[in-house]
Order: structure tokens, then sequence, then C-alpha cells
């Protein structure tokens, strides 16, 4: 398994949810979960990206965390909760693993040290939505970019991320020519090469110095909690 949560579980935790994991496609677009509305499974995803939007009564959204093979979702399922106000859906194709949800929350009761992992992997969610909220207040969108394809890497196998301006734009929590002329930043510098519905990061070292301290706090809180996402 490709799944990060997954392969860290002790022996005896990952073979008590094996019988229960079922392989599942996880195309783009897909919902894994919607605001309020109780849910049956929770998944393990091994490719692809998944975002958490905050949704108002009024219908506007606003992304508020990623997640891919590092770790899990929906969050509320850490915590045995079968419903929260976030909508979950896949930005990114991939695929992976789902539980239901009954599986999972019995699991989580038996076990201490599945617990404290996934309590911990929650944590890193925190911290991660905390530093999202933060980079949108205090960096230009150009380093805000530059995070936002870090995170991306992180979670991807090789260099080319499969991402579109709307996804990117979501990230951001800004209009699309926003997305366009940062990226023409970024290529100006050699950082990346942009094409439709793809980046390709060229120099991984110097796009990270660009972003400056927008990128690495929840990063290396999830090395100090898990370990390494890459």
């Amino acid at each position: 398994m490709f799944n990060r949560i997954l392969n860290l579980l002790e022996d005896s935790d990952r073979e008590r949810l094996l019988k229960y994991l079922e392989p599942v496609a996880l195309p783009r677009l897909a919902v894994l979960s919607e605001p309020d509305q109780p849910q049956e499974f929770s998944y393990f995803p091994e490719s692809g990206i998944g975002s958490i939007m905050a949704v108002s009564p009024s219908g506007e959204t606003v992304e508020v965390g990623i997640f891919g093979r590092e770790g899990m979702s929906p969050p509320n399922s850490l915590f045995e909760d079968d419903r929260a106000p976030f909508k979950v859906f896949m930005q990114v194709e991939g695929n992976g693993h789902k539980i239901r949800n009954e599986h999972l929350f019995a699991a989580l009761v038996s076990s201490r040290t599945m617990r404290k992992l996934l309590s911990r992997y929650a944590q890193t969610l925190f911290v991660q939505t905390a530093y999202t909220a933060l980079t949108n207040a205090t960096h230009h969108v150009d380093e805000r970019l530059a995070r936002s394809l870090l995170m991306v890497h992180d979670r991807t196998a090789g260099d080319r991320l499969s991402v579109t301006h709307d996804f990117l734009a979501g990230l951001l929590n800004v209009r699309r020519p926003s997305v366009t002329t940062a990226l023409h930043v970024l290529e100006g510098h050699r950082f990346i090469v942009a094409e439709r519905g793809q980046v390709t990061i060229r120099n991984r070292e110097a796009l990270q110095a660009f972003a400056g301290d927008a990128y690495g706090i929840a990063e290396r809180e999830f090395t100090r909690l898990i370990g390494s996402m890459r």
C-alpha cells in the first residue's frame, strides 16, 4: 500500500482494517463527503489530491486544506464523527481504499495506537489550515502559488503535477487571471514549466527558497508527528 497512514499502522492495527478495506477509484471531482450529511465511508488515497472546502450558508466556498497519499479523509472521521460542515472532493484523480465508518470507528475504539496515529494526523491538518490562513493574509500571490505547488509536489510521485487553473485558484482564493500571472512569474525564474492542466517542477530547491516562510512550518510539523511526507 502507498498510503502513509496505513503503512505506519502497527501490524495488528493494519490487520484489523485490511479485511474491511475496499479498493476504490477516485476520479477528478468525485465527492467524498457533503456538508452536514451522514458519511458512510472514509478514504485512504494512494494517489491523487483531494480538497477540503468550507461552505457558507449562501453557498460560497473556500479551500481550507488538501490531502493525498499522506493522509485520509473526511477529517471528522478521525474523531469518530460521521458528518461535518465541509465538502470534500477530489481535485486530481487517483485511487486508494475506502472503509465503512462503522468498521473504522470500531477499530479506533479498540486500539489506542491507532487513535494516537490518527490524532497526530489530525494535528497536522489543523496546522496546515492555520498556516494556509496566515499565508493568504500575509504573502504575495506568487509566494502563495509557490507554496501550493510545493504542497501538491509533496503528495505526488514525480515532478509532473496534474493541476488546473481552477484548482490553483481555489487553493489561493484568487481569480484565474491571477494564477496565470503568478505561473508566468515562476516560469520566468525557471522554477517550473506550466502547460495546459499540468505543471512540471524544474527546481524544487529554488522554488522553496522563493516561497520563503510561506512554506515549511506545516510540513515540519508533519515530519515531527508522523514522518517524511514524500
